[in-house]
């Protein structure tokens, strides 16, 4: 199996700590998670690529990995994340868990750049306003705000815009939010070999991952490298 590139700045403490109790080599659980949340994989198939190349790992293993990775790896991606413009679009997407749709909240700007992202069982006024706030607290206020004709989504700014000095504009224009509705495909794309979800918390860390994955196609890391980094690379850089 060629090596891949394994992270030779010491290791984010918590990284570090996880690999005491994970026993097996970093360039391996890097591989497999990014591979999981880059590409349309499932577990098994990552099981049985890792046979192929006489590493015994299994779909389970493979799972608790991406669990306990991700949610360091996202940390590490929000100190990197480029800024981004103060035109967004926002629209919610569904994702099925235990047979049941919930729902992905996502907004971009107008470049097509990843503002932020929340997973919440509900689509209601409660859950488009904390998806505001969260979006608002990690990349500044916008100007403007484009939405679809969804009044949850509408009550959600008003609440916001009732706290604040200067309002958020917000405009209801379907045929602008096509971007936001275009870059969910990317994320349902990775979804769909998933067959759905069965634990509500694994989904919202999975598709986390994905997110952070599809940030950093689209360029919104910044890296400290003269040289440009691939998006692989990029992604296992998070480990240091």
């Amino acid at each position: 199996m060629k090596k891949t590139a394994t992270p030779r700045k010491p290791l984010a403490a918590g990284i570090a700590k996880l690999l005491k109790r994970l026993h097996y080599p970093l360039d391996v659980m890097l591989l497999c998670v990014r591979w999981y949340v880059a590409y349309s994989l499932s577990l098994r198939d990552l099981e049985e690529m890792m046979a192929e190349r006489a590493i015994g790992v299994d779909h389970s293993t493979v799972h608790r990995w991406v669990i306990k990775l991700v949610p360091l790896f996202e940390k590490t991606f929000c100190k990197h994340k480029r800024p981004v413009g103060k035109s967004w679009r926002m629209d919610e997407t569904y994702i099925k868990v235990k047979g049941s749709w919930k729902y992905l909240y996502r907004a971009v700007d107008k470049a097509g750049n990843t503002i932020d992202f929340l997973f919440r069982a509900k689509r209601d006024k409660v859950a488009a306003r904390r998806f505001f706030e969260k979006a608002i607290g990690q990349n500044g206020s916008p100007e403007t705000v484009t939405i679809d004709k969804s009044g949850s989504n509408l009550a959600a700014l008003h609440a916001v815009n009732a706290e604040r000095e200067t309002p958020i504009k917000v405009r209801q224009v379907k045929y602008l939010n096509n971007i936001v509705e275009q870059d969910h495909r990317a994320i349902k794309r990775r979804t769909r070999p998933m067959l759905g979800f069965k634990d509500f918390d694994c989904a919202r860390v999975i598709l986390s991952g994905i997110e952070v994955m599809h940030m950093i196609k689209k360029g919104q890391m910044k890296c400290a490298n003269k040289t440009p980094l691939s998006a692989a690379n990029q992604f296992y850089s998070l480990a240091s």
